[in-house]
């Protein structure tokens, strides 16, 4: 029995089935959709994993379950999972960031590749069928379903996805287990009344975003909202700093570098030398930084420097506010924002009840675990998807054998 319909149940099914032919596979999902999280992740291209094939390098990008996917990975790593999905005719595509998407551009295709193998190895999938309790008698799962008779099962993975609330755990921690409180990772930051947010669509290929009287940075993307900014570089910073801004209750500051190979030192000197070389010309009209024109014109007001001033004119109180916005740009943050279909959650079950060779419960023989309901989550970019490929694709392997 696989308890959850997404990404990880669903592999952890397909592949329990092929493996041991002579066992009965059921899938319960508790709503009307499969697969949900693999049909809107990437936009709807379905971010498959990571062109990353060093072990060492990958645990790097999971703020939780870094030891434990170390030890993981050798089982089932990015290199397998690209082979999987090849020997069913497959085949993905490296984008210049890494992320590994199917070459159709369409998460379909990977949703139609699961339900393929599905029906193929004669899984069965039951829908509508939220569990609500899970007990070990005699030897045997027994399982209620809302609304259903029990159903009995050898052996249970379960992969029912992270939960927003800990009182939702409560049916796992009654197995015995114990959870990492959840909070959300991933998310977007709110900056209620920040005239920023007038450039929403606006992006920049870099930039480096702190966590203002903390150590956490990240660099990459970022992107303008309607509400704030997201983006790579905001969803890494959130994901690294998940249970502290959740302590903080998503209101702190924040300082954006939006010329990373910058410091503010370089930066004047580079500024000086445009001064030189672009003196005649005017500021707002010669952009030296490749900046979005949307964006330099927004830094220009701010600094109060008129659209008319050439380079050779900027005195020194203006040019010191430009640069001190390009390079530790600060803002106001105040909540966050989720998507409740493709965001994740760090916290679950504690790693320690959990075997990494088999997926295992050190606390109930017969019961596995896989994907987002254990304590390991990582950082934008198909990172979530590989975790949930190695540990279902683990847990099928071993189930059978307990």
């Amino acid at each position: 029995m696989v308890i959850g319909g997404g990404a990880a149940g669903f592999f952890c099914a397909v592949n329990a089935a092929r493996l041991h032919p002579d066992a009965t596979v059921i899938v319960l999902e508790k709503s009307s959709k499969l697969l949900s999280k693999v049909r809107v992740s990437g936009g709807g291209r379905c971010n498959v994993t990571h062109s990353c094939f060093s072990i060492s390098e990958m645990i790097r990008k999971y703020p939780r379950g870094e030891n434990f996917l170390k030890k993981a990975f050798h089982h089932f790593f990015t290199t397998d999972t690209i082979e999987w999905f090849k020997e069913r005719n497959v085949l993905l595509k490296t984008e210049p960031d890494g992320r590994m998407f199917p070459i159709t551009n369409n998460s379909e295709t990977i949703v139609n590749c699961l339900i393929k193998e599905a029906n193929r190895y004669q899984v069965e999938i039951r829908m509508n069928a939220a569990v609500e309790a899970l007990e070990k008698i005699n030897g045997v799962f027994v399982i209620s379903i809302a609304g259903s008779k029990t159903i009995k099962a050898d052996a249970v993975c379960i992969a029912s996805g992270g939960y927003p609330k800990s009182a939702q755990f409560e049916w796992l921690i009654n197995t015995g287990h114990t959870i990492q409180p959840p909070v959300p990772s991933l998310f977007t930051f709110n900056m209620p009344g920040n005239g920023i947010t007038a450039l929403m669509g606006v992006s920049v290929p870099e930039a480096t975003v702190k966590i203002i009287g903390t150590k956490l940075q990240q660099t990459g993307p970022l992107l303008i909202t309607h509400w704030g900014m997201s983006g790579p570089a905001i969803l890494k910073t959130s994901a690294w700093g998940a249970r502290m801004l959740a302590e903080k209750n998503y209101e702190y500051r924040i300082q954006v570098n939006w010329l990373p190979q910058y410091n503010e030192q370089s930066l004047k000197e580079k500024i000086l030398r445009t001064r030189f070389d672009m003196a005649a010309q005017k500021i707002s009209n010669r952009n030296p930084f490749a900046l979005p024109s949307r964006l330099w014109e927004y830094f220009l007001a701010e600094c109060g420097i008129n659209n008319d001033t050439r380079w050779a004119d900027l005195p020194a109180k203006e040019q010191n506010k430009l640069v001190k916005i390009l390079c530790a740009h600060e803002f106001d943050v105040k909540g966050k924002t989720t998507f409740k279909e493709e965001f994740v959650t760090a916290g679950g079950i504690h790693l320690e009840e959990i075997d990494s060779s088999t997926m295992q419960s050190r606390r109930v023989p017969g019961l596995f675990f896989a994907g987002e309901v254990i304590d390991v989550d990582g950082i934008t970019g198909g990172f979530n998807f590989q975790n949930a490929w190695t540990t279902g694709w683990i847990a099928a392997r071993a189930m059978l054998n307990s």
